[in-house]
């Protein structure tokens, strides 16, 4: 009896003595784990702190928009510009495009800018509205500058199911400039005109009558016009000094200008792909080039002129590029200030 007392108690300590190690060698296992993952989290966190690096701006001491200098001793003033450079520098994918896409579009909207006698700095104005791309809004707003059909038909465009001239760059860039004159004519001023492209003439109208002050920096006005001019002041101040913002760029890297030639048509195209075809392109070509052109057919009832742009060699094939060498330097620099 005693015998068999022992040998369950034996048989007892040694499964409670296997249990325990288990635990004890189980729980080691887990401490030095844990250990281990601490310091390989620490490791990490200093390699981390010692390799990435984010940078506030220093904001500019003066900066002006159309010639209107920029009152940055006004606090909330100062703080939004520092807003939307901050936004910009740093969403490096979006201000890369842009200024890709600048070295194509800039040289064709700056002489129509100049040409109707509206500022230079404009052009920045197509670049937040819409990216430069023939971009469409939920509210139907479309092209590089974002009109709407009854902005467009008013300022001269034809807008309909077969031609639509708000995604011709050259023709929504000449409505745009009558928008913006008749603006300027009603404010005196250039950034209350940017502000209307915004908010509308009769709404910033509205504001300043209602507020008693005339100047945009005045204005107590919702978000996305408070933001509107500061936007394009962004924009201005990184696409002409993309050095400072940390922007490099070879002359290969930015996107060349389109070379066209031209083929005036006053006549029924029954079919834009056969036309393409017998011009020596293809549809998507021609349609890249032409985007104003909305369907696959042109009737043109009443005969009227219409400028189509044909590639000039094997523009979209072995893309040869032009660029000035001047603008850009040695070619085996990096440029840092490559967008006028």
């Amino acid at each position: 009896m005693l015998h068999n007392q022992f040998d369950n108690f034996y048989k007892k300590f040694i499964i409670s003595f296997f249990l325990m190690t288990i635990v004890f060698i189980s729980w080691i296992g887990y401490s030095f784990k844990t250990e281990s993952e601490a310091s390989l989290d620490i490791g990490y966190q200093r390699y981390f702190n010692s390799n990435y690096k984010v940078f506030s701006l220093n904001t500019p001491s003066e900066i002006s928009f159309a010639d209107e200098q920029v009152p940055l001793e006004i606090l909330d003033v100062r703080e939004r510009l520092d807003r939307e450079l901050l936004v910009n520098t740093y969403w490096q994918s979006q201000s890369l495009l842009f200024h890709k896409r600048a070295n194509r579009w800039f040289p064709l909207i700056e002489p129509i800018l100049e040409k109707n006698g509206v500022p230079d700095d404009f052009k920045y104005l197509a670049v937040i509205e819409s990216g430069m791309t023939n971009a469409v809004s939920p509210a139907g707003a479309t092209g590089f500058w974002q009109l709407l059909k009854d902005t467009g038909l008013e300022y001269g465009l034809e807008i309909n199911n077969e031609v639509d001239e708000r995604y011709s760059v050259e023709e929504s860039t000449q409505a745009a400039c009558k928008y913006l004159k008749a603006a300027y004519k009603q404010y005196g001023s250039w950034s209350m005109a940017a502000a209307s492209y915004n908010m509308g003439i009769g709404g910033l109208q509205k504001q300043k009558s209602k507020q008693k002050v005339g100047n945009y920096y005045d204005l107590l006005l919702n978000e996305e016009t408070s933001r509107y001019l500061f936007r394009i002041l962004a924009a201005k101040e990184i696409l002409s000094k993309p050095g400072i913002y940390g922007f490099h760029f070879r002359p290969k890297d930015l996107y060349p200008p389109y070379r066209t030639n031209q083929v005036i048509v006053d006549y029924e195209i029954k079919d834009i792909a056969q036309f393409a075809f017998d011009h020596g392109t293809n549809y998507k070509v021609l349609k890249i080039l032409n985007p104003w052109l909305r369907d696959g057919f042109l009737t043109n009832p009443e005969k009227k002129q219409y400028s189509i742009k044909l590639p000039a060699d094997d523009v979209f094939g072995n893309l040869p590029i032009e660029l000035n060498p001047e603008q850009f330097g040695n070619s085996d620099t990096l440029s840092t200030d490559t967008i006028r």
